[in-house]
């Protein structure tokens, strides 16, 4: 029986003492690593331009679903807007207390883990890639509509048609197309890196625990049944959320159904389950925030549609 709870809730696997892997796998450095996307995110939803905001609800749903959540428990508090950053930093401290491990930190493994998160970004982007269905050819023969051909990234529901609805506005009033359109850009990125910490913190460091304890510890299944199911719900439900959203009391569809984007979404977050598994949660969200702003970038360079 003590066999079946020798397992981390938050890491399935143990690294050589004090090695890359094993010193960039504990919640201490997850902190470090995690700290400067937080900071942008919390600094950018207040300093890009506040029609763009206001317009596009830049605040991811996994970050509004957690200030809720802490507002419900502490009432009346002015600072909610803090208290989710504040949430996630008292996690990993709660988790590096449960797991025994080092403190220390080098900030030399910092740049090696931006690279690595950037590398296991890249199996996402051909994925979507390859799940996309370009436009049929119109005009010339072999000539295709870039702005058919787009990388699924982890905008906030309905944000994408808000900034498009913006970029509008702002033209029409005879603002600068130009300077607007890379407010908008920003935009989308600090989205991205909320959603690549929220939608982890929520998806896979809460969900998949909870989930853990439900079907281990209360279902009594396997460890390794327990695995499969934890992983293919969070994954579902991860996929599902950008489809139907749970908002103000009442459920909301915030995107039509599309079963390539549900697919590419559902791997996804099995993807990021297992690499939360081996790697927890620092590796997990930069790779989840870096995939947010490498595809971002690649669908305005390449799959706009504008002339």
């Amino acid at each position: 029986m003590k066999d079946k709870y020798k397992y981390s809730t938050s890491q399935l696997f143990n690294f050589t003492q004090n090695s890359y892997l094993e010193r960039t796998s504990r919640p201490i450095y997850a902190i470090v690593f995690l700290l400067p996307f937080i900071l942008f995110y919390e600094l950018g939803t207040i300093l890009i331009n506040t029609d763009v905001l206001n317009q596009s609800q830049v605040r991811v749903v996994a970050f509004v679903w957690l200030q809720n959540l802490l507002e419900y428990l502490a009432p009346g508090s002015k600072l909610a807007w803090v208290a989710p950053p504040l949430a996630v930093v008292i996690i990993l401290i709660a988790l590096q207390l449960a797991s025994g491990k080092r403190w220390s930190f080098g900030l030399g493994d910092i740049w090696p883990m931006a690279v690595e998160c950037i590398l296991l970004a890249v199996p996402l982007i051909v994925l979507s890639l390859f799940l996309n269905h370009p436009a049929e050819p119109q005009g010339d023969i072999g000539q295709l509509d870039n702005s058919a051909m787009r990388i699924q990234a982890e905008l906030v529901p309905g944000c994408s048609a808000a900034i498009d609805s913006s970029l509008s506005g702002a033209v029409e009033a005879g603002g600068n197309s130009g300077e607007v359109k890379s407010e908008s850009l920003l935009a989308s990125i600090v989205t991205g890196v909320g959603a690549g910490i929220y939608e982890e913190l929520i998806f896979r460091l809460i969900l998949i625990c909870l989930l853990m304890l439900l079907f281990q510890d209360f279902l009594r299944l396997s460890h390794k049944n327990s695995i499969i199911f934890a992983v293919l719900v969070s994954a579902s439900l991860f996929s599902a959320h950008h489809h139907i959203v749970y908002l103000d009391g009442r459920f909301g569809q915030t995107a039509v159904f599309d079963w390539a984007e549900f697919v590419f979404r559902t791997i996804a977050g099995v993807y990021f389950a297992v690499l939360f598994a081996i790697r927890g949660f620092g590796i997990t969200a930069g790779t989840h925030a870096f995939y947010d702003i490498i595809a971002t970038i690649m669908n305005a360079v390449f799959f706009s549609g504008a002339n």
